[in-house]
């Protein structure tokens, strides 16, 4: 539309420029040595228009004769570029789709037809990697890091491989270089984080995570609740030694993540030791609100040292109450009334954790009540003890695979922080047929959390998972651990503080029970004492 509308805006013009020449008619003379030419104004500018015409004609000519070999050289480049390009598109397609020779085959013509480009460079160490020829994706992504236009990508390539191969002083090192070139770059951050934590580097991961929030690589939650981690761990460290230094870095942990179980016990433990039993209180009953866990209740219960057995059972009277009688606050108050010989108020407070498949801790804790009401010879006594090794088992710290009594700030396997949470394990009977088949010779190996390594913070949370004899601790270790009928899995084990003995470690439920039942007396109270 614009350009029609333009067209005869031209049109116009020129027909105007041409009526006002004929209106005003004229003479050019050309004199040129010796010769003398007379003609119409007009006749002369359209002569000028046709020379104009004519010379630019040849001009063209002439230029185009001129450049014809660049122009030849220029189209046989833009070509080779196309088919670059091309076999660029189709050797990610190739690596994409896991096809290491077509990959290969396609990098090489990238590599033939447009040079050490990136991403030619990068399709060439792709290729090498689902190739399985490691040294060759080394080469190529350290090419990259040779460019400055690459050096992060190549940085992270040769950290991907250095993480394969597991050197991590190689991985740990092109992550620092990475994250000083690119402080904005996620994986290297990341990567910083984790062996900051692994080496127990509190204050170098507090400033990563600093660094990291500020530049919006994380919400602000996240953030908060990593800080808070950190902040435990170093207080765990200092608790003992450092008692001052531990209480201002976990009130500053406490504001954080008020239900960040690990810090609100070590908070109440050390406000408790200065005098302050009503703040600490008010911390542990926020934490408890938010996790009903078995070592806030210890610590809640201890607060004050001097108190009577009488006192702790109503302490616990008010954690059951704040929990609206969460099972944990169940066992607390068992624990608390058997404490105070108020058996009745005991089997009362347990009673409704033994309906539906009572666990371990709750099967343990009648054992014991039986026990110190009717005697160590008590049947009833002896039943407990007998369920309790084939009971599902309790809730322990789990990270990565790992189960642990004890909470650590960060993962034993992979270094990541706040990997630990508290949950149930699987459990074996859940899905086991009611006859235990023959152990399973193939079967992954059940590996004790004891065995694992393991960084728990010293001074921090007191082991709360649940503490069984050794004959029923062996019992829960043995068994297979199944996801659907006849899937054995490896799973982590939990094991209480003292292993069990090599007499009974191999034995099966069955057998684990019958040997609880036969233990020496006043077994039962010493195992659901060392709960706490």
């Amino acid at each position: 539309m614009w350009r029609a509308l333009a067209f005869l805006a031209l049109l116009a013009l020129a027909a105007f420029g041409a009526v006002w020449i004929a209106d005003r008619p004229g003479t050019v003379t050309v004199v040129w040595n010796g010769y003398q030419i007379g003609t119409s104004l007009a006749v002369a500018l359209v002569g000028v228009i046709a020379a104009a015409i004519v010379l630019g004609v040849l001009w063209a000519i002439v230029r185009g004769v001129i450049g014809l070999p660049e122009a030849l050289v220029r189209g046989s480049a833009e070509r080779r570029r196309a088919k670059g390009l091309s076999a660029l598109s189709r050797g990610m397609v190739a690596v994409g789709s896991g096809d290491p020779l077509a990959a290969r085959r396609f990098a090489g013509d990238a590599e033939r037809l447009l040079g050490t480009e990136p991403l030619t460079l990068l399709l060439k160490a792709q290729a090498a990697q689902i190739s399985g020829d490691r040294d060759a994706a080394e080469s190529a992504f350290q090419r990259m890091v040779d460019d400055p236009e690459t050096r992060v990508l190549g940085l992270r390539g040769l950290f991907v491989e250095a993480r394969r191969r597991e050197d991590e002083t190689a991985a740990r090192a092109y992550a620092t270089e990475a994250a000083r070139l690119a402080p904005s770059v996620t994986w290297a951050n990341e990567a910083l984080l984790e062996a900051q934590s692994a080496d127990g580097d509190w204050a170098a991961a507090l400033e990563t995570i600093e660094r990291r929030s500020s530049l919006g690589l994380i919400d602000k939650a996240t953030a908060r609740r990593q800080r808070a981690v950190l902040l435990t761990a170093i207080a765990g460290e200092r608790e003992a030694g450092e008692p001052e230094l531990a209480a201002e870095r976990i009130l500053q942990a406490v504001k954080l993540a008020p239900d960040l179980v690990p810090a609100a016990c070590i908070a109440g433990r050390l406000l408790a030791r200065r005098g302050d039993v009503k703040k600490a209180a008010r911390i542990v009953e926020a934490a408890w609100k938010a996790n009903p866990h078995p070592d806030l209740a210890k610590v809640y219960l201890g607060l004050r040292p001097g108190d009577s057995v009488r006192d702790r059972l109503a302490r616990a009277e008010v954690l059951a109450k704040l929990s609206v009688w969460d099972p944990e606050s169940r066992l607390a108050l068992g624990q608390a009334a058997l404490d105070a010989r108020d058996y009745k108020r005991a089997r009362e407070a347990v009673k409704p954790l033994l309906t539906d498949r009572p666990t371990a801790r709750a099967c343990l804790m009648m054992a014991a009540i039986e026990e110190a009401e009717h005697g160590a010879a008590s049947g009833q006594a002896r039943e407990w003890l007998a369920r309790a090794a084939r009971a599902p088992r309790d809730r322990v710290w789990i990270a990565d695979g790992i189960a642990t009594e004890t909470w650590a700030p960060v993962s034993p396997v992979t270094g990541r922080l706040d990997a630990f949470t508290w949950r149930e394990p699987p459990n074996t009977l859940a899905a086991a047929p009611a006859v235990e088949p023959e152990a399973d010779s193939t079967a992954p190996a059940l590996v004790p959390a004891a065995t694992r390594p393991s960084a728990p913070v010293p001074g921090s949370v007191a082991p709360s998972a649940s503490a069984l004899s050794s004959a029923s601790a062996s019992a829960l270790a043995s068994a297979p651990v199944a996801t659907g009928p006849g899937t054995p899995v490896p799973v982590p084990t939990v094991l209480p503080a003292k292993a069990a003995s090599a007499k009974t470690a191999g034995a099966d439920p069955v057998s684990a029970g019958m040997a609880a039942a036969a233990l020496p007396p006043g077994s039962a109270d010493r195992a659901v004492r060392r709960m706490g």
